[in-house]
């Protein structure tokens, strides 16, 4: 049966997701609802056990298409155009300005591609490309000309807020709007430390976005990891101090851990 009516039974399947749908109109729906792209994801994750020679295909054309994709960029004009140098350097000036250590990664990488944060200097404000993770309930959303000044707490208010919150999303992530807000925490990674050491720096939901990146790391843009407090617990969040808790666990959570694996295995 369709996975969207329940209706009709099933014509087609989700290359990403693996949903099954009876028409465009509820492949359409499904896309909205999970923001699925319907593209075959290359880089999800294959046991061995169920590892066929068809994967190894997939691979091997994977790193194909990495090599053609990363030869094309170092050859494109923008790479050594004197506009891009003089424009990435100002962003990371003024970010530097305001207690940010903002890296740019090289043309090609798909951070760098997707970025679209911009500084204006009439208003000397940020506008951030931001991305949202929701872990529990496998969701993640990006949004573009975040300004600087706006709390956290009314970014996410579109999202998990049980008023304010578009019905379809809210849906999606009604593990979070079922919870109380006291229990919604935000938390971003720490960048440059190894994959088998993750941590986790806590924002503080009620303050600006510009405040809580203030003495951060940010790898092209922020990436926020919402979560909740009663599901958290192997996820490694330092102390204000940036010391380690008294009791922690080095395992990440699996949703946690395939984003995250997804992340480096698409900018590589």
């Amino acid at each position: 049966r369709c996975e969207t009516c329940s209706k009709e039974a099933a014509k087609y399947r989700c290359p990403r997701c693996m949903k099954y749908s009876c028409s465009l109109l509820c492949v359409k729906k499904h896309k909205l609802a999970l923001s699925c792209n319907g593209v075959r994801d290359k880089t999800a994750f294959v046991s061995v056990n169920e590892f066929t020679d068809l994967n190894l295909l997939s691979d091997y054309r994977f790193l194909e298409d990495v090599g053609r994709t990363a030869d094309a960029a170092a050859r494109h004009c923008t790479v050594h155009s004197p506009a891009t140098k003089r424009l990435l350097y100002c962003l990371r000036n003024k970010a530097r300005g305001c207690n940010i250590d903002l890296k740019t990664l090289p043309v090609g990488f798909t951070k760098r591609r997707e970025n679209s944060t911009t500084f204006n200097a009439m208003e000397n404000k940020f506008y951030w490309h931001l991305k949202l993770v929701f872990p529990h309930s496998n969701a993640e959303y990006t949004l573009k000309g975040v300004p600087d000044d706006k709390t956290l707490t009314d970014i996410l208010k579109p999202y998990i807020d049980p008023v304010e919150s578009d019905p379809v999303v809210c849906q999606r992530l009604k593990i979070y709007t079922a919870s109380p807000q006291s229990d919604v925490r935000i938390l971003m990674k720490i960048e440059n430390r190894s994959r088998n050491s993750v941590r986790y720096n806590e924002l503080d939901a009620s303050r600006s976005l510009l405040d809580n990146l203030k003495g951060k790391v940010i790898i092209e843009y922020p990436t926020l990891f919402v979560v909740l407090k009663t599901l958290k617990n192997d996820m490694v969040v330092l102390g204000q101090d940036g010391s380690e808790p008294a009791e922690n666990s080095d395992s990440e959570s699996s949703s946690l851990s395939s984003v995250e694996e997804g992340e480096i295995r698409d900018n590589s």
